[in-house]
């Protein structure tokens, strides 16, 4: 696309974005915004060659997909009208898996630097103990050990080494590697009892001595705050600066896979100050112990959030727990033991991950949620907590049909021939992050080989028995499509389903289980329309649907395969408004992170 469409496209710049609303109402007759000569892939049915070149645009809405003869004929006196010379246009880009609040405030403190191996690590928790006083908390967040070179957690030793004064926390999700300090500042010895099954404290086999790595148990260590708060207009500032990096990277509508209320007070104000520049279906958030009276009622209130009945720009759509550990951490629930392992620190031979829910509690949570009419969805890594959450869908589904709600499988990374049939037949949707194939394919080839490993993020058997796939990125920390820890640009998404090469490898995990080009693209557009109970309304360019559109300078559905991460989106529409525009293409060397 030419430089003069740029400019064409600036007066669109500073427009009020449509935000409320669910019903499409008459269409009129006449477009507001004509975009012709162009390829325009629909997403609409079977994708085919035979494309057509031209939309139209009124109200927010699409007016009509044709031809450019017969989309020219809908302009009027005043409708603006662009040649595309060319370029594609797509659906607006959907996430199924984020977590933006957390990820915008991330580097609101101070810079974080990539952390590469065990070194890095240790060289920021050096830093860190040079600026902060004694006794005061070092926190690395979100440094997954798959990541490293080292493939391993930094030991007490080394952390301790690198801030004697200071208590320090490898924090990985759900699991921690932390140092002598952080363990008796928080009380946590030989004696230490949790008295919670569902976290351990490993310790010495010989000397009783805690080694540090705690699995679920970060709750216990007695953390004191050392950074920097920010203000509402902080806090609403950098969410709207990760919002239009969103939209950079085509993305119109993401998922928030465990809003608490605070999250959904900040969507609110920025949607009431028209500043929310992508749609939200929200996860509220729900916790995984205590009495199953207060954590079933905990999911009826939720139902009872006006949000429930939100529009198309922010809504409640269902309810988040976390069953189980994770695969980059060594805790995900697995049906077989995941074996002695220096890279998790695995010493048990019969250790299979770590159950945070059991039968009992999380088929009455289910049921809870259904009542409400609301998507339940779990935190279920491996595959022991995927046939765990799906037999409590079928313990419930067997008196009170669920498929309507549409419950989720949330990352679903290890399953099985019985659990995609299972899936398929409850009407049950999977929402992966296929980052994680690339990410940490190589780690999970060393540590469970190839054959267990059949069934890790079985994308075409699940898109062949009909289940809904979503594709998400998971992403929770740092500002940056590629430099995020998940990195959230979903071309690069795309290029990881189809090709399934892990980093590091140059043959492909499992080949079999490679997407399409067409249904690698349906995974951030249609299918994730629905899992935000949109797909009516957007998803795919059909006539009377939201203008949510991405025009992008190459087609992902024949350009060179490895081209495909190398996306660069040029204009992003939400409801016909402009919310992104190139001012001026990328050099290469700012694709850092493309493979």
């Amino acid at each position: 696309m030419s430089r003069c469409i740029f400019r064409y496209l600036s007066f669109f710049c500073c427009v009020t974005l449509f935000s409320t609303g669910e019903s499409v109402q008459a269409l009129p007759l006449q477009a507001e915004l004509i975009l012709h000569s162009g390829n325009v892939i629909t997403v609409e049915g079977e994708i085919t060659t035979a494309r057509p070149s031209a939309v139209a645009i009124a109200e927010g809405l699409i007016l009509a997909v044709g031809d450019d003869q017969s989309i020219l004929k809908l302009r009027g006196e005043h409708t603006e009208v662009i040649d595309l010379q060319g370029a594609t246009v797509l659906p607006g880009l959907i996430d199924s898996h984020t977590h933006p609040i957390s990820a915008s405030l991330h580097e609101f403190d101070h810079p974080i630097p990539d952390m590469k191996n065990i070194s890095d690590v240790l060289d920021y928790v050096r830093n860190r103990a040079e600026v902060l006083e004694d006794g005061e908390w070092i926190v690395v967040q979100q440094v997954f050990i798959t990541r490293l070179a080292e493939r391993r957690y930094p030991t007490k030793a080394e952390l301790d080494n690198a801030a004697p004064h200071n208590p320090v926390h490898f924090s990985t999700g759900p699991d921690s590697s932390v140092n002598s300090l952080a363990l008796t500042l928080s009380g946590i010895d030989r004696d230490f009892q949790s008295g919670d099954p569902s976290a351990t404290i490993e310790k010495n086999p010989t000397t009783g001595e805690p080694t540090g790595i705690l699995r679920n148990a970060s709750k216990f260590l007695k953390r004191t705050g050392t950074q920097k708060v920010p203000s509402q207009e902080e806090r609403d500032t950098r969410l709207i600066e990760l919002f239009a990096d969103y939209n950079s990277v085509g993305i119109t509508g993401i998922c928030d896979r465990n809003a608490g209320l605070a999250a959904m007070e900040q969507y609110q104000r920025l949607l009431a100050a028209e500043r929310l520049h992508v749609r939200i279906a929200a996860s509220r958030s729900v916790g995984n112990s205590g009495p199953v009276e207060l954590l079933v009622e905990s999911i009826r209130a939720i139902g009872r959030e006006p949000l429930v009945a939100g529009g198309p720009m922010l809504r409640i759509v269902g309810i988040k727990c976390f069953l189980d550990g994770g695969m980059l951490t060594g805790s995900a629930a697995m049906r077989e033991p995941w074996g002695i392992s220096s890279i998790y620190s695995i010493s048990d031979p019969a250790y299979r991950g770590m159950l945070y829910i059991q039968p009992d509690v999380l088929v009455p949570m289910v049921k809870a949620a259904v009542e409400s009419r609301l998507q339940f969805t779990a935190h279920s890594v491996g595959d022991g907590a995927v046939h765990a959450l799906l037999s409590a869908y079928e313990e419930v589904n067997q008196s009170l049909s669920l498929a309507h709600t549409r419950p989720c499988l949330t990352h679903s990374n290890f399953m099985s021939r019985e659990s995609i049939a299972q899936a398929a037949r409850l009407g049950v949707l999977a929402d992966i992050q296929p980052a994680w194939l690339w990410l940490d394919g190589q780690t999970l080839l060393l540590q469970f080989g190839e054959a267990r490993l059949r069934y890790f993020q079985p994308l075409q058997s699940l898109f062949e028995a009909g289940v809904t796939v979503g594709g998400g990125s998971d992403h929770m920390q740092k500002i940056g499509s590629l430099r995020s820890v998940n990195p959230y640009n979903p071309f690069l998404g795309m290029w990881i389903a189809i090709t399934r090469t892990p980093q590091g490898q140059t043959t492909a995990l499992h080949p079999e289980e490679s997407l399409s080009r067409a249904a690698a693209l349906r995974l951030y557009t249609i299918n994730n329309a629905r899992f935000m109970f949109l797909e009516n309304t957007i998803g795919s360019i059909e006539k009377g649907k939201f203008a949510d559109l991405v025009i992008v300078d190459r087609d992902p559905l024949t350009c060179p395969i490895d081209d495909l991460p190398k996306t660069q989106v040029l204009t992003t529409f939400l409801a016909g408004k402009v919310v992104y525009q190139i001012t001026s293409p990328l050099d290469a060397s700012d694709e850092t992170g493309v493979p």
